[in-house]
């Protein structure tokens, strides 16, 4: 029988898999991670892996309640932001008689989009006629950076309406947090952090998101028990206490992304500005053979084919001689 059944979404971040593939030392600018990451003690109690997580997180919340000054009430969390993300959609654009719809600008994260999909929801036409709208801010694969005060004018446009608006922060701590909507409390509004990009540990999946208590509370029902394992949950604790050390990190990823965009520049690509630790990077023909080339000299670029933008590249900013390295081995490609 056939099944009209969505596709799994393209990612960035297949440095492990190459390397388990190819032996060799891959450099995976494709991964959008913090390249100056805080660095802190942390440890898990052996005992505590003797036990079933608490499915509350109650420790966790609390912690979070206190760095962002809201009520644990208002906290959900989850094994990555992706789980989150497909719990809001299922509770709020699914187990409906008549189709929901949702709403985002291209090109952005393509798990909105998926998620919003197996929820059984259809893309709206426009913000105004959409029950859900997804912003990614600062927006992947651009970088670009919505003000604050732009976004809280789109919420009261969305609520108007009786939407929900949803703002993905997941970069916004290497970018700039001054324009995090983590401390707006509204009942038209949900908000999704991460620390696997600030604090570069993608293979710890934590993700947790504010929002309406009652809002909260369906997709802490709809998410998977015990979903942040004890190993997760200790980094957090401790990773929630190193907010403010992030300054230098964007500091230092804002020197290497200027230094990026002026080579790529000369190379005669067009780099978009971008205020996150990412470029994407215009390259005016189809990128596939250019991504190729660089896999052979064992570096990993992002192909934005499936943003669809097939003459675009996505490049991580990452320490001064992993860029250095990214910039010889271009240099040859694009000649």
């Amino acid at each position: 029988m056939a099944v009209d059944f969505p596709k799994r979404v393209m990612h960035g971040g297949t440095g492990k898999l190459q390397r388990e593939k190819t032996r060799k030392n891959v450099l995976d600018f494709s991964a959008s991670v913090n390249p100056f990451p805080p660095r802190f003690a942390w440890h898990v109690d052996p005992s505590d892996l003797e036990y079933y997580p608490d499915d509350s997180y109650t420790e966790l919340k609390d912690r979070i309640a206190k760095v962002f000054s809201r009520d644990p009430a208002e906290i959900c969390v989850g094994n990555g932001s992706i789980e989150i993300i497909r719990a809001f959609c299922a509770v709020t654009l699914g187990h409906n008689t008549v189709p929901r719809r949702y709403y985002f600008e291209q090109p952005t994260f393509g798990e909105y989009d998926l998620s919003a999909r197996l929820a059984g929801a259809t893309m709206a036409p426009s913000p105004d006629t959409a029950d859900v709208v997804f912003v990614c801010n600062p927006n992947n694969p651009t970088g670009a950076l919505k003000k604050k005060g732009y976004l809280l004018g789109t919420l009261t446009s969305v609520d108007g309406h009786g939407g929900i608006l949803f703002v993905d922060e997941a970069f916004i701590g290497l970018a700039d947090p001054g324009e995090s909507l983590a401390g707006v409390r509204h009942p038209g509004l949900f908000v999704l952090h991460s620390l696997t990009k600030t604090f570069s540990v993608p293979g710890l999946r934590i993700g947790f998101g504010f929002g309406d208590p009652s809002l909260v509370e369906t997709i802490e029902t709809a998410r998977a028990p015990w979903c942040v394992n004890a190993y997760a949950e200790a980094f957090a604790l401790q990773a929630l206490l190193h907010l403010d050390d992030l300054a230098e990190s964007r500091a230092a990823i804002e020197r290497e992304r200027d230094r990026l965009a002026a080579a790529l520049t000369g190379f005669g690509l067009t780099p978009i500005p971008s205020r996150a630790n990412y470029i994407l990077v215009e390259c005016r023909r189809n990128v596939a053979g250019l991504c190729d080339a660089l896999a052979r000299k064992d570096i990993l670029v992002r192909d934005c084919t499936s943003f669809g933008l097939p003459t675009c590249i996505r490049i991580a900013v990452r320490t001064p001689e992993e860029n250095s390295q990214l910039l010889e081995a271009l240099a040859a490609c694009v000649r």
